[in-house]
């Protein structure tokens, strides 16, 4: 048998396939049937980590592709033939967000009665394409922005505020878009595969108002740490316009990446999703992990999903799956026996602003980072697990991966 960790990546790899852009969005389409594009224009425009095998897709399958405008960041763009490409900032928007955002409003606003619109969108456009609202700046926009992903706030509650402070989100690329007919085609990044938090919505209806914005801000003490002039824009009443509808379809989801985790263990390891909700501070979802670790008997592979946060109290660097595998480690020192591997990565191939995509870690981890001169537990303090599994030689680097379906973990034990 392959050592577990060439196992744990074999079905990282496996989970990264399955959300493969491109096949998803063919496999959609040869099983439902290409869009309606009519007598008039196509406009397809792709926003997200994963714009590019979209828009690819697009251009090989449809007919006719009339304008084509993909967003994504650097280390996801290669020249497209066919399409314009920008590039723009992830995690927190810069402006050439915004430069992005106006693009994306100007070609839209050229759509009119009997064009068609395709929206091809993944998980990383809320911070790719930006427009903040009213008269809020981008160093306020950006700095709400910096607040929420550090704030230990889930997904959902993040794009819920996001979509208030910007004219795309929450279905605001569907008015620009009117009276033209959209299509919209979501590789989801989120758990539950809610429509309205991928991308933070640009085409559906907003998760919620402005007063919940405000409620959600004040219940997490975080009303009095966004600028002065997100607060006040908040505080204007929410317009009453109603958001034209589109016709959506999910082609891909962290689900379907677990089950391809599940179908690719070996032979030997009793295997199962012991979670497929795998969300909260990264602290219980750690827990989480343990306690399943060590209610399973025998060899095993328990496999999770889902996105977990972080709240950072520290100055270091690294990310939720860095982080996630870290206290694992740390945690399983007097709980679990020798001979297990723990792998926590982003389906994007980036977790938090490093290089890595998560990290690989055993029984062994703590040793390593002691035998280096470190302390774990203080690197674990200071929210600094890059700088903690770079000595142990434990990060999970993968380089972009063109795709974006939340995260997976897998613990794996063999037989004794």
């Amino acid at each position: 048998m392959n050592s577990l960790r060439e196992i744990a990546l074999s079905l990282f790899r496996a989970a990264v396939d399955q959300a493969d852009p491109a096949r998803a969005l063919r496999r959609h389409w040869q099983a439902n049937r290409l869009p309606d594009l009519g007598t008039g224009r196509c406009f397809v425009v792709a926003i997200g980590k994963a714009a590019v095998p979209m828009m690819q897709a697009a251009l090989d399958s449809l007919p006719r592709v009339d304008h084509a405008l993909v967003v994504t960041n650097a280390e996801n763009a290669v020249p497209l033939t066919g399409a314009s490409i920008m590039l723009a900032a992830h995690p927190v928007p810069d402006e050439t967000s915004v430069a992005a955002g106006r693009a994306v409003t100007a070609l839209l606003q050229k759509a009119g009665q009997g064009d068609r619109v395709l929206a091809l969108i993944s998980g990383g456009g809320s911070a790719l394409m930006a427009a903040p609202a009213g008269d809020i700046s981008l160093a306020d926009f950006s700095h709400t922005n910096a607040v929420l992903l550090a704030s230990g706030l889930e997904i959902t509650q993040m794009n819920l505020i996001r979509q208030q402070i910007d004219s795309l989100k929450g279905g605001g690329f569907l008015r620009q878009a009117a009276p033209a007919k959209v299509y919209g085609y979501l590789l989801s990044d989120v758990i539950d595969d809610d429509l309205r938090a991928i991308a933070s919505g640009p085409t559906v209806s907003p998760i919620g108002t402005r007063e919940d914005a405000i409620a959600l801000l004040r219940d997490a003490g975080l009303w009095d740490a966004v600028p002065e002039m997100v607060r006040y824009h908040l505080q204007v009443p929410s317009p009453s316009a109603m958001v034209p509808q589109a016709i959506n379809h999910l082609i891909g989801s962290n689900r379907h990446s677990l089950q391809a985790m599940l179908s690719a263990v070996p032979e030997g390891l009793a295997a199962r999703i012991a979670n497929d909700r795998l969300e909260g501070d990264v602290c219980d979802a750690a827990e989480q992990i343990l306690r399943n670790a060590e209610d399973a008997q025998g060899p095993v592979a328990l496999i999770f999903g889902g996105e977990t946060t972080v709240q950072v109290r520290g100055t270091g660097l690294g990310g939720r799956n860095q982080e996630l595998a870290l206290r694992v480690a740390m945690g399983a020192e007097d709980r679990l026996a020798p001979g297990w591997v723990f792998l926590s990565g982003g389906t994007d191939g980036r977790d938090g602003p490093t290089e890595a995509a998560g990290g690989v870690v055993d029984e062994g981890t703590p040793a390593r980072i002691r035998a280096a001169g470190r302390d774990p537990a203080a690197l674990l303090a200071s929210n600094d697990s890059y700088a903690a599994l770079k000595l142990s030689e434990d990060l999970l680097i993968t380089g972009g991966t063109g795709t974006n379906v939340a995260d997976v973990q897998v613990f794996l034990r063999p037989a004794p």
